[in-house]
């Protein structure tokens, strides 16, 4: 499977040294940037194609399931992912790995769009329980971060924004934070610097937070919109996407 991804990888490469290579004035003009994030597109699918084809071709080796994962990601889409994971045989899907894979498909399936959000309660900063369903009636943006995610800290201006817009508007977020045990401080000092002044909750358990294994989380940051009967609408809205979704959806 390396060899037959290796030209996909040597483009890639070659693509990041050229956006690297760059200059600043290049990295803000819109023309240059959009065909750099068109190529990478078109590398991410090409890649895809040769993990399906490879994946479809060895059903009944553990390479094959291997294959299927990479092509899903940390955020399978059960709807794509699960018809090819049905295709492997029998002995794969019994594996150790093959099983495992199989429950994380099932729990991914529980936290589609369509489906009724899990409920968990988790304590905020003060030590207070607070339940999902506790917000039921409004549209609630489950939001996984950590104070350590870099990602997640620069995505954070964009959810303060659309909460600052939305929040009288029958709108609110949950934050649940996969921060580390005995981290307390960097937990609540991020929530200070970033100023999120929604609801906050976490276990303290780091990639074990139980939240967070419940909604299948496996990278951050990751979102859910849910509407007011709690049921899943949207998922993993960045940047601007998440304003846009509300105002689509909060009349």
């Amino acid at each position: 499977m390396d060899a037959l991804l290796k030209p996909v990888g040597d483009r890639n490469k070659a693509l990041m040294a050229r956006y690297y290579g760059s200059s600043e004035a290049q990295k803000k003009d819109s023309v240059f940037m959009a065909g750099i994030m068109a190529e990478s597109k078109q590398i991410g699918e090409d890649e895809d194609a040769i993990l399906k084809k490879f994946a479809e071709s060895h059903t009944k080796s553990l390479p094959g399931l291997e294959a299927l994962k990479s092509m899903a990601g940390s955020v399978p889409d059960y709807a794509a992912i699960k018809p090819q994971f049905d295709k492997l045989a029998a002995v794969v899907k019994s594996s150790p790995d093959g099983k495992a894979y199989g429950e994380l498909l099932e729990k991914v399936k529980a936290v589609s769009i369509g489906a009724t959000a899990p409920e968990f309660t988790q304590n905020d900063p003060e030590g207070n329980p607070i339940a999902l369903s506790s917000f039921r009636g409004k549209y609630v943006l489950i939001d996984f971060w950590a104070s350590w995610c870099g990602p997640c800290r620069a995505e954070n201006p964009h959810v303060v924004k659309a909460y600052n817009e939305y929040k009288d508007k029958n709108f609110t977020i949950l934050g649940v934070s996969l921060d580390q045990p005995n981290a307390k401080d960097k937990w609540l000092k991020a929530i200070a610097d970033d100023g999120l002044t929604w609801p906050q909750v976490s276990d303290l358990k780091f990639w074990k937070n139980e939240a967070a294994a419940l909604y299948a989380v496996r990278a951050i940051p990751q979102n859910f919109l849910l509407d007011p009967e709690g049921k899943i609408i949207a998922k993993n809205l960045r940047g601007d996407a998440l304003a846009a979704k509300l105002a689509e959806v909060i009349k």
